[in-house]
């Protein structure tokens, strides 16, 4: 008898790289495709599919690779699950955006095989994705890479430092909650639709700081998320105990640029849980704050000397200096894929707050099955 083989996804405005996708899959044997509801697509991406839940299982229940589809009624990254005990699967195959570290853990327990494909089209054909299709995802997304919370006023007010960001391109639609910036980059999208306006970068960051945070605000968006949405390339902004920087220093030398991106995979951990609050039980003081400023200036100066090492070891520092501030940025789930991957990364971090999102890993080697980033150049 043939394998059963088990896909999940949300599959809007299904395009080539979706049907690829189920050919290459369905070479392991029957292939069962669990479909998002139109209720996880929101909670996972911030806003509707295109195509009303029924109208996207129609299309792939006609797909001819496909054995057999059904909507799935579980909750985030995992709402499959339902399905997976339906079928029972003998194989679980996922892209490497969809490679989370949960998913993996079922199938040892359960004993299916786990198989994790690349996006490749098909030959002839040009690359395709959702991402592709939607102008609106043209804005970019942010990571920050060292010295986050000091942006805060909280934090800066006793020791000032840098926050290392870069702006990065729409690649693949990272999930909501995931620590790269998805709130403001849905304001953004709010003001100014699907591109970001030309002309002077620091005054688009302001007003988009501004009106991510109106009056009344009670916990205020830190303003390197507009920043680092905005700015192209590698910048750090210096605070002082204030929301806005003293100053913002940008680099777009095209060899660092493309040193950070060669260093850098992202492993997908999915999005914060709704009750996560990372601001409890916090411990902030002089000292805590001035060895986060202090990796975070190493950090950089690491990139701009394309050090990989040096990036590893100081992006490590800035990430323990964080949680020796904020404790709840580390938990059970993230400290095993740490502890996973430590012997094959020089350094890593968790993307944002934590609680979610990605594991972002610096290393010499490429990391099997993660992701990586591009960074928005200047136009």
């Amino acid at each position: 008898m043939a394998k059963k083989v088990l896909v999940s996804g949300i599959f809007d405005m299904l395009h080539s790289g979706h049907i690829e996708f189920f050919n290459q899959a369905a070479r392991y044997g029957d292939l069962y495709v669990a479909v998002g509801s139109d209720k996880t697509a929101f909670e996972l991406k911030g806003h509707l599919p295109v195509y009303h839940e029924d109208e996207r299982l129609f299309m792939i229940q006609n797909v001819g690779c496909v054995q057999y589809a059904t909507i799935s009624r579980g909750k985030g990254v995992m709402d499959f699950l339902d399905v997976f005990e339906q079928v029972k699967p003998d194989l679980l195959v996922v892209n490497e955006d969809g490679n989370v570290p949960d998913k993996q853990d079922l199938c040892k327990r359960r004993g299916v095989e786990y198989v994790v494909l690349h996006r490749e089209p098909r030959s002839g054909l040009v690359p395709r994705s959702t991402q592709d299709l939607r102008a609106i995802n043209t804005i970019p997304y942010r990571i920050d890479m060292a010295g986050g919370w000091l942006d805060q006023p909280f934090v800066s007010k006793y020791y000032p430092g840098p926050v290392i960001t870069f702006s990065i391109e729409a690649t693949v639609e990272f999930n909501e909650r995931s620590g790269m910036a998805s709130s403001t980059r849905r304001k953004a999208i709010e003001l100014w639709g699907p591109r970001l306006p030309v002309g002077d970068y620091e005054k688009q960051a302001k007003i988009l700081f501004c009106y991510d945070n109106p009056p009344g605000t009670v916990e205020v968006s830190g303003s390197q998320d507009a920043i680092g949405i905005v700015f192209p390339g590698l910048n750090k902004s210096w605070y002082a105990g204030g929301y806005w920087p003293e100053r913002i220093d940008s680099v777009q030398d095209e060899r660092v640029l493309q040193f950070i991106e060669n260093s850098l995979y992202l492993i997908p951990l999915g999005p914060r849980l709704p009750d996560f609050h990372v601001l409890s039980d916090t411990h902030i003081d002089q000292q805590g704050a001035k060895a986060l400023s202090d990796a975070a200036e190493n950090c950089w100066q690491a990139m701009l000397e394309c050090d990989v090492h040096r990036f590893g070891l100081y992006t490590r520092q800035s990430f323990e200096a964080q949680i020796a501030m904020f404790p709840h940025m580390m938990n059970e789930t993230l400290d095993r894929l740490i502890q996973r991957y430590e012997s094959s990364a020089l350094g890593w971090k968790v993307s944002g707050a934590g609680g979610g999102g990605y594991l972002i890993l610096v290393t010499d080697r490429p990391i099997e099955n993660a992701m990586q980033i591009v960074i928005r150049r200047r136009e």
